[in-house]
């Protein structure tokens, strides 16, 4: 039946293909010899010419009267001739007789033409008629459905006189006699009935009953009109068949094509015919019977298909029919349920589940589930139905949801009816047995369940049965089957499915009324209630009439609440075994622990609320608290899991209505739960921090002892320095995390005071820790100062000097010659160090604000004597140079490991001293300048060897020096000036620093082992730096370059934290406090770098010096500069280092800005607290950094912002609308008002554009164009609302006024300009502004102006000496389609292709200049036109507008792109349809393109733009379509030096022009203008011989089939059929040579048949046995067949010519339909081949044709792929050749 079966066949047959096509041929050249042979008569060429002139009085005939004088002349003719039995024209006859049948012709016209068609019938004979039946039949068998009364007898006197005699012969044209007689079977009591059914009855016979059969199948199929007469006669042929008894003998053995016929009818229309045809079911097609039976799969799928669907027209007739097919004849609810169960329900439910999961997409999706909504109805069949069906239509339904397409709504609302129309008890047992067989299966078998939680998630849950008995009932037994599942082997608690469930019994919980777990459902059957099992599982089973369960729970309770408690608490204990016994190690495990807990919290707190008395649960708490410890202690047990435990154990004792239960009073219980939280509170965990101290003190709130207070201290006071580092870290962040009204003191003032000890400790990791805790932890200034001074001359300290290399850098120290008493050296060290002792966060603030001093004791001077000092100098000198020493001295390498510990010791407390005196100034310089060598040198010492302890107390001590260095320079200073008055400054002493300070400041910060001291070195930054002024100076750009690259690879952790899916855990995560350093440290370096530069003094007093000299400039565009010019300064100037760090300062804070928006995610995890608030504290620190620079620097920040929205915003985030948002954001957080906004970004524009003064140009930031502040100013633009856009209006159009004013050569910022003026314009004239006068002229005129401009512009760049003509180079460097904001590799790009340009402004010219005419064109398509009536008003500007752009746009471009017409012009074109000023502007160049000879040059997809263009000009111009027409000229030319090939190729094309004018308007919409038309192209045919002209014609009538309803072409089918059956006829006896002149019209009329086989229109079906074999033996052949259809003989004729050995054989383009089983559309085969150089190109279409159609309608059931139809038109129309 398929297509290459059909193809295997014809390959079978092809050795006899030889001798078919010649006994064709010489067929039908022994009809034309015997022609000859008469036309040699005389009588007979008298006869021929006579019968020629009454057929020229035909085209004279203009009234009714007039064809009825033909007629009879006509007859006349042939009854003078009647010794010939040949009808001379007869093709020419026969197409005039047809049109004397035309229905709109008076009755009597209509008995004239019969008679003449039973004389020529008469005279023909049968043999004649049989030679000549399609020219004959073509007339009569359309006419009689519209034969009057009088005229039908005459008709059918025909069919039965001159027909019915054919017998075998009438077998091809079977399926159209057929059409022709059921017409008279319309009316049962109708005058003609009867004979019209004894005529079919032995029309039958001649053939075969079987075939007749087929025949009429296939009418059903492919002719609506005809259903309803073929069922009548139908119902009075089919016998009434028992369920044994088989119709095969009846309809032959092809089950398949009555099925595709009965459905046909059952998806009618019509309600008479699907009742017609459910009674004929009824009667001859039961669902038991045989044939049934017998039938495939898929055949009985399609009838079961159709029927069903009768539901959905919600008759009452309809359905009682369709009930009683579905459950058989008997009354009894019993058997018709038995019936159903055996018969129908196993077709029923697979039809509907196939059509559920793959919907045809002839309907709507959701079209199967209202048909089972419907079926529900009916009680005998929804509840079996439901049984089988509902599971799957709920995937189903999943499906299609998932897919997110158009139709999720009416899926939705269809689905939520289908829940409320099922029985809820059957749709809970389907999906609790799915549920418990998914327990049970493999892993992957979770369907079940995930349709559950899809059910529950997606679909409205409000039905109290459901949420009252169903959900709690399942939600205990799945409690219970989980667990018993589970006891059998502990290594289930992994699997996915118990995983799974345990989400379902979160979600089940969520929909369950709370009341509904107070107590257990009753039974529905009383005998089952007597015996009604304890277990839930066992209860759910009998409730659900679902098997008994193997294992049940031994518990007894009968409230599901505390069934389900109890259950998940020996659950989760299982768990935690499981766990301790793997060590952790399985992380499904941990995860079905975390499940479960979860549940248990939810249960827990739901028993709170609503438990009126205390639930007795059966468990042992203590060995549940035990399992659950040791659990925790795991060592990898993850965050989310210690955090539920904990609040597990908390809930429980806290909770009133659980008995028994446990009470946390043992101080070893909480110990293991805080050590375990405490272990999160590590820096590598700092996204857990804030729940773990929520944990904290949630336990010892719950306690009411002071467990935790002890168990801090206790963690704090360990031997083991790592776990008291750990502790006092952790300490730290449970200190800052606490809010005050917590009362931390108090509450852990033992930690605390632990310390505070380590101030003054002997340890320097533990001063390290505890002063870092003071610092960063305390959230407060210093605490505690506790002051001791001992004597620190030791006589046996002995050292000698050294110098030491490191990285190329010289430090000069000492080495300690022997070893001495460290430890006392240190105690007294110490003891003097307590009274300067420091604390709090601010360390060089601290430092400077404290100063503190002790005086010495007696024993200390008989030191000083003994060790040989000078008493006579001061006890500081003394004391400086003993610390001195001691902070430069090192052990020897090989006593370093003895040595070093005590020594760090010694010197840490050394510097703590020094730093005192120094910073108490009384120190003199000589000692200060020998001082800061050695302190610096320290510094880089540590640094780089990784030394942390002495860092923070070196650079204390470093800022003090350098303080009082610079006071007793500038007391010199004073000095000096005071005794010599006349001195010039430049003899003034100055402070110099120190070569190795700013790199050791660098290395001290970006060294990753520094990072734990960092606070400290950049508190000396931001205090030395300000402080020291201008000494310190050139320092500030390198910091803040490298705070810029430390704060961006902090940006990137913070950024990667966030990601959904980590690849692993998340650990160095910077806190905000880390941000929030670096942010004030960075802030304010670019603020000190630009206020105190030499040469920003002026600026810095206000930006407005800038703003005023744009101002008093002569106008923005002093000079004029042609396209190429990005109009930036002149001269650029090398940018000072404080404006360079300004801007890259300015890039770190804008990227933190954008990226540090917290969104909430839909799942709660662990990180999320911390995550979240390190994002909006960092964020809001930016803030405040950005507005402050704002104050300080308004031009610079706002510019610098402007160029990161430009450059850098594509690198920022990956939401690049968040992104857009958030900076924008910005501009309104810095800026108060959008007018002020808008006129900073307009005097930065003025700046770059204006020639104003060099001085005011000075410091413009020369990486930012105007342009790119433009593109930011539309944007900021486009998101103001009204009122806004009406205040910055004002400002703006001075920028607009100023630009529209000096346009003397056009400009980008013209165009930038235009597009700013028109989103400003659009708001503004939503509002009530435009009545104002002066608003509304000013929009006028400066709109009008720029316009202008940009349309003159782009008419200039189309000029052939343009310099704006793009080359191929530019296009290959360049690749752009718009100046969008460019990324670095397109800057990278530009810089390659213009290396010989300077500035970085150059790189953006060739873009503009290579793009910016098309981008004006766009912008005037899709901007300016269809805003011309809003902006301009008035019908005269726009007219005149409008007459710019035609002139200067559209004009040029059609004449440059005629080929590949610019789709922005027709864009502009289809636009101005729109303005009905515009018509006589736009009308003259669309008539002038669509009458350009060139104009089918183009492809098809510029046509389809041109499609709504053509016809709004032939909707506006009524005289457009009169025009055309004339054009089309039939006559030949009587210019005798007329060029014949251009008069025919002119008359082609306007054909062709016709056809596309035709092609645009939508159904019928030329209908008034058909009768001219088709009497265009009859005359056109009858008079231009040319097959190229005739082709055109053919492409037209497609044109026509496709845009006009069939029936309007009623009176136009003689002559197409005519035309059609020559031209073919033609072919038989002639076969066109290679290459000839006629081929194109053999393909054009092969796409017409084919078009009409496509449509299958029912006009046409009466016809196409002419051409195809359109019965079932285009399939299954007769062993005698011979073609007789035109096609099938044209297969053998081409088929069998010989191949010239020159020609290759290449494969043609046709597409043959696909298999039945597709369900494919019809589209026409020669739809993609375009030309044939051989008539043999077409014989795979001849040889397959007949089958293809039939296989089509087989298949497709009457679908046209409407599209594909269409394109192939337009492609034909514009084949760009």
């Amino acid at each position: 039946m398929s297509v290459k079966g059909a193809a295997e066949r014809e390959t079978d047959g092809k050795s006899t293909a030889d001798r078919t096509g010649s006994v064709i041929i010489s067929t039908k050249v022994g009809e034309r010899a015997a022609q000859q042979l008469f036309s040699s008569d005389p009588k007979y060429k008298k006869y021929t010419q006579q019968v020629e002139k009454c057929l020229n009085a035909f085209d004279n005939a203009h009234e009714w009267a007039d064809c009825i004088a033909f007629l009879k002349q006509l007859l006349k003719t042939f009854q003078s001739y009647l010794q010939f039995k040949e009808i001379p024209h007869k093709l020419i006859v026969a197409k005039r007789l047809a049109q004397c049948l035309n229905p709109a012709l008076p009755t009597g016209v209509h008995q004239r033409a019969l008679d003449v068609y039973t004389h020529i019938l008469s005279v023909l004979g049968t043999e004649g008629l049989k030679r000549d039946l399609p020219l004959w039949s073509s007339g009569l068998f359309p006419f009689f459905e519209y034969a009057s009364t009088s005229v039908k007898p005459i008709l059918l006197n025909i069919y039965d006189t001159h027909y019915l005699p054919l017998q075998h012969a009438l077998r091809p044209m079977m399926k159209s006699f057929i059409l022709a007689l059921l017409p008279g079977l319309e009316e049962e009591t109708g005058e003609f009935f009867d004979k019209v059914l004894g005529l079919l009855d032995r029309l039958s016979g001649t053939v075969s009953p079987v075939f007749f059969m087929q025949n009429l199948w296939l009418v059903m199929i492919t002719m609506p009109s005809a259903r309803g007469t073929a069922l009548n006669f139908l119902s009075r042929r089919l016998p009434r068949l028992h369920a044994d008894e088989d119709i095969t003998p009846i309809v032959g053995r092809d089950i398949g094509l009555m099925i595709r016929a009965f459905s046909a009818a059952l998806e009618d229309d019509n309600l008479l015919v699907r009742r017609s045809v459910l009674d004929i079911l009824l009667q001859s097609m039961r669902v038991d019977s045989a044939a049934m039976k017998r039938a495939h799969l898929e055949d009985a799928a399609i009838l079961m298909k159709a029927a069903i669907s009768v539901v959905l027209r919600r008759d009452l007739s309809l359905n009682r029919r369709l009930y009683t097919w579905l459950l058989g004849p008997d009354d009894k609810s019993e058997v018709q349920s038995a019936y159903l169960k055996q018969h129908a329900l196993q077709l029923l439910s697979s039809t509907l589940k196939s059509e559920m999961f793959a919907p045809s997409g002839e309907y709507s999706e959701s079209r199967p589930f209202k048909i089972f909504v419907s079926l529900l109805d009916k009680w005998e069949i929804g509840s079996p139905l439901t049984e089988v069906l509902i599971y799957d239509s709920l995937k189903a339904i999943r499906q299609h949801l998932q897919a997110e397409s158009d139709i999720s709504e009416d899926i939705t609302m269809t689905a939520s009816t289908l829940l409320e129309a099922a029985e809820p008890s059957i749709l809970w047992k389907q999906l609790l047995k799915a549920i418990l067989n998914a327990i049970h299966s493999d892993e992957h078998q979770l369907e079940a369940i995930d349709l559950a939680l899809f059910l529950l998630r997606t679909l409205p849950m409000h039905d109290d049965e459901v949420r009252s008995i169903h959900l709690p009932l399942i939600f205990a037994a799945l409690a219970e089957q989980l667990l018993v599942h589970v006891k059998e082997d502990t290594c289930r608690v992994a699997s996915n499915s118990v995983r799974e469930c345990f989400v379902l019994q979160e979600e089940i919980l969520q929909h369950i009324l709370p009341e509904a777990l107070q107590q257990r459902p009753r039974l529905t059957d009383a005998s089952q209630e007597s015996y009604s099992p304890p277990s839930f599982l066992g209860f759910a089973s009998a409730f659900y009439a679902l098997d008994a369960p193997t294992a049940v729970s031994n518990t007894h309770s009968t409230v599901p609440l505390v069934s389900v408690i109890e259950h998940s608490f020996v659950f989760s204990q299982i768990c935690a075994q499981v766990v301790v016994q793997q060590r952790g190690a399985d992380s499904l495990s941990r995860t079905s622990y975390l499940y479960v807990l979860s549940l248990l919290s939810k249960l827990i707190e739901l028993a709170e609320e609503t438990s009126e008395a205390p639930l007795e649960i059966s468990w042992i708490p203590l060995a549940w608290l035990s399992d659950v410890l040791d659990s925790l202690d795991v060592e990898n047990i993850d965050f989310s899991l210690v955090d539920r435990c904990i609040s597990i154990i908390v809930s429980v004792q806290r909770s009133s209505k659980l008995s028994p239960k446990f009470i946390i009073e043992q101080r070893l219980v909480v110990s293991r739960m805080v050590k375990k939280l405490f272990r999160f509170l590590h820096q590598d965990w700092a996204i857990f921090h804030a729940r773990a101290v929520d944990l904290i003190w949630t336990l010892a709130f719950s306690t009411g002892r002071d467990y935790v207070e002890s168990i801090v201290a206790q963690s704090m006071s360990s031997l083991e320095s790592r776990y008291v580092h750990e502790a006092f870290e952790a300490f730290g962040v449970l200190w800052r995390l606490t809010e005050d009204d917590v009362l931390p003191g108090f509450r852990l003032k033992v930690p605390l005071m632990i310390v505070l000890e380590t101030l003054k400790h002997d340890h320097p990791g533990l001063r390290r820790v505890g002063e870092t805790w003071m610092r960063c932890s305390l959230r407060s200034y210093i605490r505690i100062l506790e002051p001791i001074l001992y004597d620190l001359i030791d006589p046996t300290i002995r050292r000698k000097p050294s110098l030491v290399k490191i990285r190329g850098k010289e430090i000069r120290g000492y080495v300690y010659e022997q070893k001495f008493d460290q430890r006392y050296v240190h105690h007294l060290l110490e003891i003097l160090h307590s009274i300067v002792q420091f604390g709090g966060q601010g360390f060089a603030k601290t430092a400077r604000s404290t100063p503190v001093r002790r005086i010495q004791h007696q024993p200390l001077l008989q030191r000083l004597e003994a060790a040989s000092f000078d008493l006579s100098s001061s006890f500081l000198d003394v004391l400086i140079e003993i610390l001195s020493r001691l902070l430069q001295s090192e052990p020897k390498e090989q006593r370093e490991l003895a040595m070093e510990p005590l020594n760090t010791r010694i010197q840490s407390t050394s510097v703590d001293i020094l730093q005192a005196i120094v910073a108490r100034g009384e120190v003199d310089y000589p000692t200060l300048e020998i001082l800061e060598p050695v302190i610096v040198g320290k510094l880089y010492f540590s640094v780089h060897l990784q030394r942390l302890d002495l860092q923070n107390k070196l650079l204390r001590i470093l800022h003090s020096l350098i303080s009082a260095s610079t006071a007793h320079i500038a007391q010199m200073n004073a000095e000096e000036q005071g005794s010599s008055e006349g001195s010039q400054s430049s003899g003034k002493r100055a402070y110099t620093v120190n070569s190795l300070l700013t790199q050791t400041l660098m290395d001290g910060v970006a060294v990753p082992q520094n990072r734990p001291v960092l606070q400290h070195w950049l508190d000396f930054v931001l205090m030395a730096v300000p402080q020291f002024q201008p000494a310190l100076q050139g320092m500030i750009s390198p910091l803040a370059d490298c705070l810029g690259r430390q704060l961006r690879l902090l940006l990137d952790d913070a950024l990667r934290a966030n990601q959904l899916d980590p690849t692993g855990p998340v650990i160095g995560v910077a806190t905000d406090a880390e941000f929030t350093i670096l942010l004030n440290a960075l802030e304010r370096l670019l603020v000190l770098g630009l206020s105190n530069h030499p040469e920003t003094g002026q600026q810095d007093e206000d930006t407005p010096t800038q703003e005023k000299a744009g101002a008093e400039s002569s106008g923005i565009l002093g000079y004029v500069s042609n396209v190429f010019t990005v109009d930036t300064p002149s001269i650029v100037q090398v940018r000072s280092p404080g404006f360079r760090s300004l801007h890259d300062g300015i890039r770190i804070l804008f990227a933190i800005w954008v990226n540090f928006i917290w969104t909430t995610s839909k799942s709660k995890r662990p990180e999320d607290d911390s995550l979240s608030m390190i994002y909006s504290r960092t964020r809001s620190r930016c803030r405040r950094a950005l507005e402050h620079l704002f104050r300080a620097y308004p031009a610079e920040v706002l510019e610098a912002i402007v160029s990161c929205w430009d450059r850098d915003l594509p690198l920022h985030s990956k939401d690049s609308t968040q992104a857009e948002n958030a900076a924008f954001e910005l501009v309104d957080v810095l800026i108060a008002s959008a007018h002020s906004a808008v006129h900073m970004i307009c005097e930065s524009i003025a700046i770059r554009s204006s020639g104003g003064s060099e001085k005011s140009r000075k410091y413009v930031n020369n990486n930012l164009s105007d342009n790119t502040l433009f593109k930011f100013l539309e944007q900021y633009l486009s998101r103001l609302e009204g009122p806004l856009a009406l205040q910055v209006w004002g400002r703006f159009m001075q920028l607009a006024k100023d630009i529209a004013s000096n346009i003397r050569e056009f400009r980008v910022q013209v165009y930038l300009t235009l597009r700013c003026l028109c989103v400003l314009g659009d708001k503004v004239t939503q509002t009530t502004a435009m009545d104002d006068k002066r608003i509304k002229k000013d929009l006028q005129e400066t709109f009008g102006k720029l316009l202008e401009a940009c349309i003159t512009f782009v008419g200039r760049s189309s000029e052939p000496s343009s310099w704006i003509r793009r080359t191929t180079r530019e296009s290959l460097i360049n690749g752009r389609s718009s100046p969008v904001p460019r990324g670095v590799s397109d800057l990278k790009m530009d810089e390659k292709a213009n290396s010989s340009l300077v500035s970085l402004q150059d790189n953006a010219k060739p873009t503009w200049g290579s793009e910016l005419p098309s981008q004006v064109t766009k912008f005037i398509a899709i901007i300016a036109v269809p805003n011309l009536r809003k902006f301009l008003m008035d019908n005269d500007r726009v007219t005149s507008a409008c007459g710019n752009i035609v002139y200067y746009v559209i004009n040029p471009g059609l004449k440059t792109k005629l080929r590949h017409m610019d789709s922005t012009v027709v864009d502009i074109i289809k636009e101005m349809t729109r303005i009905p000023p515009a018509l006589k502007v736009w009308r003259a160049p669309v008539i002038d393109i669509l009458y350009d000879n060139r104009v089918f040059n183009s492809n098809s997809a510029v046509a389809t733009k041109w499609k709504p263009v053509i016809k709004a000009l032939f909707d506006s111009d009524k005289t457009s379509f009169g025009d055309l027409l004339g054009r089309i000229a039939t006559a030949p030319s009587t210019n005798i030096f007329a060029n014949r090939e251009n008069e025919i190729l002119v008359r082609s094309l306007n054909l062709r022009r016709l056809s596309f004018v035709l092609f645009t308007g939508e159904k019928n919409h030329f209908l008034t203008q058909l009768p001219s038309v088709q009497e265009k192209l009859v005359d056109t045919l009858r008079n231009v011989p040319s097959p190229i002209v005739q082709s055109e014609v053919f492409l037209c009538i497609r044109v026509l089939l496709c845009r006009l309803s069939p029936h309007n072409l009623t009176s136009f089918w003689p002559v197409i059929l005519t035309e059609l059956y020559r031209i073919f006829e033609q072919i038989i006896v002639a076969v066109p040579a290679d290459e000839s002149e006629d081929l194109p019209l053999v393909l054009s009329a092969s796409k017409c048949l084919d078009l009409l086989l496509t449509l299958q229109t029912e006009e046409f079906q009466i016809h196409q046995w002419m051409f195809v074999t359109d019965t079932v033996d285009a399939v299954f052949r007769p062993d005698d067949w011979n073609p007789e259809a035109m096609f099938d003989q044209l297969a053998e004729i081409v088929g069998s010519l010989p191949i010239p050995d020159a020609r290759v054989k290449t494969s043609t383009s046709i597409s043959f339909p696909p298999t039945a089983e597709s369900r494919a559309m019809r589209r026409p085969m020669l739809n993609t081949l375009r030309q044939i150089d051989s008539v043999r190109d077409l014989t795979p279409f001849f040889s397959h044709v007949s089958i293809s159609a039939y296989e089509s309608v087989y298949a497709s059931t009457g679908n046209i792929d409407w599209e594909a139809v269409e394109q192939g038109l337009l492609d034909d129309m514009f084949d760009a050749r």
